[in-house]
Formats: C-alpha cells, sequence, structure tokens
C-alpha cells in the first residue's frame, strides 16, 4: 500500500498535477460558496472542458476530484453567513453556523469549520488510503452475480437514506434507469425508446445529461429566484477569523467522532454528505449537549457536520475506485468522467491503472493541505463571492455549458437535447424530487443490467445463479433489511411505547 501511495504521489506532485490540485481546490471553494451551485454542477460545468482540452485521466481526476473536496468546504460560507445552505451537504451547517454569525462570530465559525473539514477529510483520506486497496483486492473476486447485487444494494440503501422522501428516491432513481436505456441494445440490436430519432441510436451522452439536468435546471431556478434577498445579500462583518487552540480542542471530541461517522457512512453507496451530517449532528448532540446549547451557536454542532460531510465526501471514492459503483451524486458524476477516457473503474484499476488511482488518492492529501490553507486566510475573499449578483453569475454559467456541450459534440443536437433535459430537471426539482437519484439511476441502471445479462449468459439462463455464491446472498439480505427496516421500525417502537409517554418521544429516545 505504501508503494502504491509513493507512486501515486510520484504523479500528483508534478506540475501541471500540483497546478490542477490547487486549481480545483479554489474553483470547488467558490462554486460551493454559491448558494445552489455545489460540487456536481461544478464538475458538469467543467468535466467537458476538461476532456477537450487534452488533459490526461489522472490530471482531468485530479481537478475534478479537487472541485468536490473544495465545495464541501465552500458551501459552509452561505450556511453560516447567509443561513442559506450552499448545498445539500451543508443543510446541518445551517443550525448552530449561523446563530454563531448573528451573535458576531461569524469569523471564528467559518474558521473552525474549515478546521473541521480538514480533520474530517484526513480521517476519511487515511481510511480511503488503507481500505481501498484492500477491498479493491476482495472485489476481484467478485462476478457478475455478485456485481449485480451489489448494484441492488445500491439502489435499497439508496432510496432508504438519500432524500426526506423515499418514494421520490426511487421513483427518480427509476427514471434514471429508464433515461439511461435510450439508444440501442448492445445484447438485442433492438433499438429503445428512439422514436425514430437517429441522434438517440447512441443513447443520451452522459455530458449532455448531467449538464442539463443540474446546471441547465439550476440556471431555471436562478432567474426564478433572481429577485431573492439572499441573491445580492449582506453578509456580516467576520471579524477574525483564525480560532484558538482552546476552541479546535474544545470541538476535538465532536471533529473525530464525526469524522469517523462520515467516512463510514461515505462508503455505503448511494448515500453521501446530506446523509452522514445529518447522522454525526444528531449523534453529537445526544452525547454532548447536556446544556441544551445546540441550534443556539454551539460551536461543536458547528463542527461535527462540517467534518462528517467533508469525510463522506473522501470516503465515497472507496466505492466508485474499488467496485466501479458511485458513492455519492457526485462520484457518479466522476465515474462517468472515467468512462469518456475508456477507463473501466473497478478493482482492476489498481493494477491496471495505478497513476490513475495513485495520483487521485495522493492528490486529495495535497488538496485538503491546499484547501486549509486557502479558506483560513482568505474565508472574507470567499464571502465576497455571495454578492455576485444573479444576472452576473447565470450568463456565465450558462456560457460554459453551452460551449462544454458543443466543443465535445460539435452538434447542435446535443445543444436542443441539453435543454429538453434541462427543462426535465427543473420540473423534476419543482416537484420536490432530487436530481441525485436520477444520475445514480442513469449510472448504475446500465452496470445492472449488464451484469444481469451476463450472470444469466453463464448460468444459461438459471436465476439461482443470482443469490448463489455467499456474497451476493449477503447482499441481497442487507438490500431487504435496508427495505423493511424503515417500515418495521415505527411498529416496533409504538409495541414499546411505555404507558403515558408519546410514539413521538419514544421515536426521538
Amino acid at each position: 500500500m505504501f508503494d502504491f501511495l509513493i507512486q501515486g504521489f510520484g504523479v500528483a506532485l508534478s506540475p501541471l498535477n500540483l497546478g490542477l490540485a490547487f486549481l480545483g481546490a479554489l474553483l470547488g471553494t467558490l462554486f460551493g460558496a454559491l448558494p445552489g451551485i455545489g460540487p456536481i454542477n461544478g464538475i458538469a460545468i467543467l468535466m467537458p472542458l476538461a476532456y477537450t482540452l487534452g488533459l490526461p485521466a489522472e490530471s482531468a481526476l485530479i481537478l475534478l476530484a479537487g472541485i468536490y473536496t473544495g465545495a464541501e468546504y465552500g458551501g459552509r460560507m452561505s450556511s453560516i453567513l447567509l443561513n442559506v445552505p450552499g448545498d445539500a451537504g451543508a443543510v446541518m451547517t445551517t443550525l448552530d453556523g449561523h446563530p454563531l454569525a448573528k451573535k458576531g462570530l461569524a469569523g471564528p465559525a467559518l474558521g473552525l469549520s474549515a478546521v473541521s473539514s480538514f480533520v474530517g477529510a484526513t480521517i476519511a483520506i487515511l481510511g480511503l488510503t488503507l481500505f481501498a486497496p484492500l477491498l479493491a483486492e476482495v472485489a476481484v473476486m467478485f462476478g457478475p452475480a455478485e456485481f449485480f447485487a451489489l448494484m441492488v444494494f445500491a439502489f435499497a440503501s439508496m432510496s432508504v437514506m438519500m432524500g426526506k422522501d423515499p418514494t421520490k428516491t426511487a421513483i427518480g432513481a427509476v427514471l434514471g434507469v429508464l433515461i439511461g436505456t435510450v439508444g440501442i441494445d448492445s445484447g438485442t440490436g433492438v433499438l429503445r425508446y428512439t422514436f425514430g430519432m437517429p441522434e438517440l441510436y447512441d443513447g443520451i451522452d452522459f455530458v449532455v445529461m448531467i449538464i442539463g439536468l443540474f446546471a441547465i435546471s439550476e440556471i431555471l431556478l436562478m432567474l426564478e429566484h433572481a429577485n431573492r434577498k439572499d441573491a445580492d445579500g449582506d453578509i456580516p462583518p467576520l471579524g477574525r477569523v483564525f480560532i484558538s487552540l482552546k476552541e479546535v480542542l474544545y470541538c476535538k471530541g465532536a471533529m473525530l467522532r464525526s469524522g469517523l461517522i462520515g467516512f463510514i457512512i461515505g462508503v455505503l453507496p448511494g448515500t453521501g454528505a446530506s446523509v452522514a451530517g445529518a447522522v454525526s449532528y444528531t449523534t453529537e448532540k445526544r452525547l454532548s449537549d447536556k446544556e441544551g446549547t445546540f441550534g443556539t451557536g454551539d460551536m461543536r454542532g458547528l463542527a461535527a457536520p462540517e467534518a462528517a460531510n467533508n469525510a463522506a465526501a473522501a470516503g465515497s471514492f472507496v466505492p466508485m475506485l474499488t467496485l466501479g459503483i458511485p458513492g455519492s451524486g457526485t462520484t457518479a458524476v466522476l465515474l462517468g468522467a472515467l468512462m469518456l477516457y475508456n477507463i473501466t473503474p473497478g478493482p482492476m484499476m489498481f493494477s491496471e491503472r495505478p497513476e490513475v488511482a495513485g495520483g487521485l488518492i495522493a492528490s486529495l492529501y495535497i488538496g485538503n493541505l491546499v484547501l486549509l490553507a486557502l479558506n483560513l486566510p482568505l474565508a472574507g475573499v470567499f464571502a465576497r463571492v455571495l454578492t455576485i449578483p444573479r444576472w452576473v453569475l447565470v450568463p456565465g454559467i450558462a456560457i460554459l455549458a453551452f460551449v462544454g456541450v458543443y466543443q465535445l459534440h460539435s452538434d447542435l443536437t446535443a445543444i436542443y437535447l441539453m435543454l429538453i433535459i434541462g427543462v426535465f430537471g427543473y420540473l423534476l426539482r419543482k416537484l420536490g424530487f432530487s436530481l441525485a437519484p436520477v444520475i445514480l439511476g442513469y449510472v448504475l441502471g446500465g452496470l445492472m443490467e449488464q451484469n444481469l445479462r451476463r450472470a444469466l449468459s453463464i448460468s444459461g439462463g438459471d436465476v439461482e445463479i443470482l443469490w448463489r455464491s455467499g456474497i451476493s446472498l449477503g447482499l441481497w439480505i442487507a438490500a431487504a433489511a435496508l427495505l423493511i427496516l424503515p417500515w418495521l421500525l415505527p411498529k416496533l417502537l409504538s409495541k414499546l411505547q411505555p404507558s403515558g409517554k408519546p410514539l413521538e418521544q419514544v421515536e426521538d429516545d
């Protein structure tokens, strides 16, 4: 493992990759600071540009991974200063971050969130370094049946853990699977959902899909809310940004516990930073909130979700690199970036393309240090990004989106398709659907179909092969437990309900 890491640092420390790691961290922080942009939109906009510039696969991935981790840092800005989460992972940051800002502690809150993010990400990157190569060795034993069972488990965990409404999450994932089936069936040559249009014979391109689904829909939402107050709101005075060692030590337990929780949750397919932030905050509140100060400006309540969401971001690389399945919506986009370079993520990538896997892991160490160095002294500069008016921001994002798609395809049909998908994504968001399950379903659906066909081909059509091995059977049981437990838990709680004690209190306990 250490030889692997040394080789990775040899890649990441080259002048080009070092500069791209710095650029990704800087752009990611800026994207994360702007409410609603987030890591997925940032990666979706810049991925086609990185590809058309002819960057090597490892360099492009280092740039995009830097944007991902940087956006998790930047998301705290608007959460603390404006009480508007920069992305889904920063929702829990508002609970104690904004009350601290209202107390005149905006600067220390930003400084503490930067240190907490650094600690959480460091824990997760160490876990990624130690466990990813080991898990890759285990994953080599996976066959098509095991991978199909793994996809089922990923869909089950996604539907239960991602979003407030499991039904809408499941519907979004199914929509993503349906979109992924458009084009010529590779197994039979039959045209599926092309409506006689030759432009759809090759399916819907991944770049067109993500830019339309995320960037264009975000532009439409920005236009809808162009006059909202937080678009050009005044930010509170920051004061001092650097925090004292005493304040850091006061929150050390929350950082370490939440970093570990975030890494574990990030490794689970389909969960992501929002789940990690919520679980870590509620856990820390039960463990540490003896005085009832959480929610009123407690520094531990800020440190916990910040450490967890950054740890989950780094942890989500584990299933992507070792199993070839995305751990979050953002890593689903990164998975598509690898496919643009004809690289199949999975256990064999560690032996076949060690410069890509090793360079990425090493760049996370470098990017984490760069982010801490940028976010402590320059917090006030990044905070000014929140004052950028929408009439400047919207055209800039639109230009990058259109140029990126046209550079990649040189075809107006791709532009029209991107706009159609963008309107579709906008309507989904207006109806309360999260777009992350859609893109996860789009990515996982094709892999699921391929492995199902391979497994049935090996067995001559015998479906028993899907659960014959111990690994696949365990994954099927785990998926069933994830789907059944949320329905059984309220019934079990009602049976355990003590007399005179309301059910809501039992659930909280």
